[in-house]
């Protein structure tokens, strides 16, 4: 347990991020001063505001003792705003807490005082105000106390990033099209998904109402010159859809919507148990030029824990059978920190993934999500330490330059372990750009289907709308208009 208290400001959530971040303490508790603390952790941090400077002290107190001390003075910025401001001072108090913090726990926090999910967004702006790389690493380190590894992996992946997203193009816009559906459910799974056997009628009901969502929403991007760059089919799993469904939908696409412009065109068909000929020949067709086979793991223990009703072996045949229909961009996604996976079953995996050679790698660090059936059954299983993830995480990254894969985006999560990152790598010249946009927010994401969140980007005024459609199928098809015209009042 540790006791917080503030004065001078109640930045709550940005501190108590940063505290769990740490792992040390099962609980937080914001307490006003004189609120006794019954000998647990205390941890005060004051801000004192003069006119030029800003006076920060924080101080973790045990046993009625000092245990860590910290005091910064900093000069205050008269050329920027309120708003920059704020962001500042909230920075500032972070880094008191956060060397704080590490004078009593024997923790390295590779991302430093960073918590959210986009630090690439960092280095964008940094090199929007012209910064040198050698200066923005001196800022990476001195002001967010990030290591060196993470900082060439953040700017690598930015300066890969800018040559696809810069410069903007606001007439063009990412589509992503929801298809909520799998076999089974995996126990980490957080996303909307229904297990469902083909034929069920409510996919055929659900996709009615995705066509009337599709065809309402492309006479919107008509209205205002919008094209498309980039079509990404995720779910669940798009090839749960018969191979006559996955015809009609991309027709329904292809037909509704500007693609005069498109450059990219994505279907998740990440299960190699609903994989064929037929339907990776119907995608061929019609003008998909990358989709995902992911295995997750290639260790059969694994793969039946998780909820995965295939084995190794189909997700080889799945992979050569694509190659042999002509795809030249494939995707493998892993995770890393499985419940009861160590070295030995990563190494496993990453020699077969070696072996096939993707073209593009996903490597994804487990979150823990509260919507998932693993984080009610986890104590059941036994899970990756921090430090452990950590040698799990470093070992994909070579297998990866192994392979001739390079970084060219990632992300991070809540509740993931060790604190760590997703990355995604790639071969010269195989970057998906939908990965990019959605992640660095400089592209309007055009989402369609049940649990699709359109996101409105205005560049000029560095604002972003967030549009979420209903998560429950059922609901969905019954609201489709709506969610229709919640789109229409932001892209007018």
């Amino acid at each position: 347990m540790i006791n917080v208290t503030l004065k001078g400001h109640d930045y709550r959530y940005e501190i108590g991020e940063l505290i769990k971040a740490f792992g040390i303490f099962d609980n937080i508790r914001f307490i006003q001063e004189n609120i006794n603390y019954d000998n647990d952790y205390l941890l005060i941090n004051e801000v004192i505001g003069g006119e030029e400077k800003d006076f920060i002290y924080t101080r973790i107190i045990k046993d009625n003792e000092v245990v860590s001390i910290d005091e910064k003075i900093y000069i205050k910025n008269s050329c920027i705003n309120d708003i920059q401001e704020r962001k500042e001072l909230k920075r500032r108090i972070k880094v008191s807490i956060f060397d704080a913090l590490s004078k009593i726990c024997n923790i390295n926090l590779p991302w430093g005082i960073l918590t959210g999910i986009r630090p690439t967004k960092i280095v964008h702006e940094l090199l929007d105000e012209n910064f040198s790389v050698n200066e923005i690493n001196k800022v990476l380190k001195n002001e967010y106390r990030i290591s060196d590894e993470k900082i060439k992996l953040v700017t690598d992946v930015a300066l890969c990033e800018r040559k696809y997203i810069y410069p903007i193009n606001e007439d063009l816009v990412s589509l992503y099209i929801s298809i909520p559906f799998c076999p089974t459910r995996c126990v980490y799974c957080s996303f909307p998904s229904n297990p469902i056997k083909e034929g069920n009628k409510i996919v055929e009901d659900y996709l009615d109402a995705l066509y009337k969502e599709i065809e309402k929403t492309s006479g919107l991007l008509k209205e205002t010159n919008k094209k498309l760059e980039s079509v990404y089919i995720g779910g669940g799993t798009p090839t749960t859809l018969s191979s006559l469904q996955l015809d009609n939908l991309i027709n329904h696409l292809l037909k509704a919507f500007d693609v005069s412009r498109l450059k990219e065109f994505t279907v998740e068909a990440g299960r190699p148990d609903t994989i064929d000929i037929e339907k990776l020949r119907t995608l061929k067709k019609n003008g998909v030029d990358r989709i995902s086979i992911n295995p997750q793991t290639m260790n059969v223990q694994t793969l039946k824990l998780i909820g995965r009703k295939h084995t190794p072996e189909e997700i080889e045949n799945a992979f050569y059978l694509a190659k042999e229909v002509g795809f030249k961009v494939i995707n493998m996604d892993i995770i890393i920190g499985l419940p009861n996976e160590g070295i030995e079953e990563l190494k496993n995996t990453l020699e077969i993934i070696k072996k096939l050679s993707p073209e593009n790698l996903t490597v994804h660090t487990l979150a823990i999500k509260k919507s998932s059936k693993l984080k009610e059954a986890v104590d059941e299983f036994e899970m990756t330490k921090e430090a452990l993830a950590k040698e799990m995480l470093n070992l994909s990254r070579n297998y990866a330059h192994e392979i001739g894969l390079y970084p060219y985006y990632m992300y991070r999560q809540k509740y993931m372990v060790g604190n760590l990152e997703n990355v995604g790598y790639c071969k010269a010249g195989c970057e998906c750009l939908y990965n990019m946009q959605i992640m660095e927010e400089k592209q309007s994401i055009i989402a369609l289907g049940a649990g699709a969140v359109s996101k409105i980007t205005f560049p000029r005024e560095n604002r972003l709308e967030r549009i979420p459609n209903v998560k429950n199928v059922q609901e969905y098809i019954k609201r489709v208009d709506e969610m229709v015209e919640r789109k229409r009042k932001q892209i007018n």
